[in-house]
């Protein structure tokens, strides 16, 4: 082979190396100089806020009473009335299922239908 192509050669890996030298320094020094914030650094105290949020609305519903749907008379009642209220009613077992039949029945009727207001532009 001829020095010629020797040179080119090595010309070429030291560009390389230099390429890559330089390459690696840019690398670093991005990573050192450069703060990027966690992706999910707000995201997961927005979800403990709102799990806090979830908990106490959950909490709330459990303990306290409220109308479900006042239209058909369903409540919402705290857990501890309502083991107190099934212990006392199904003392008489008979009672208690005719009872619970007609509830469900009265709960589970179809709405009643509203009739649409008429359009006025027809």
């Amino acid at each position: 082979m001829n020095q010629k192509t020797y040179t080119s050669a090595s010309g070429a890996a030291i560009a390389f190396i230099v390429g890559s030298v330089i390459f690696a320094v840019l690398v670093v020094a991005v990573k050192l100089l450069v703060n990027v914030p966690a992706i999910d650094a707000d995201s997961a105290a927005v979800r403990t806020k709102a799990l806090a949020e979830i908990r106490a609305t959950e909490a709330k519903s459990l303990n306290n009473a409220g109308w479900v749907d006042e239209s058909r008379g369903i409540v919402r009642i705290p857990i501890a009335t309502a083991i107190q209220i099934a212990a006392q009613e199904w003392q008489n077992p008979a009672a208690a299922r005719a009872d619970l039949i007609a509830r469900e029945e009265k709960a589970s009727a179809p709405a009643p239908v509203v009739a649409p207001k008429p359009n006025p532009f027809e």
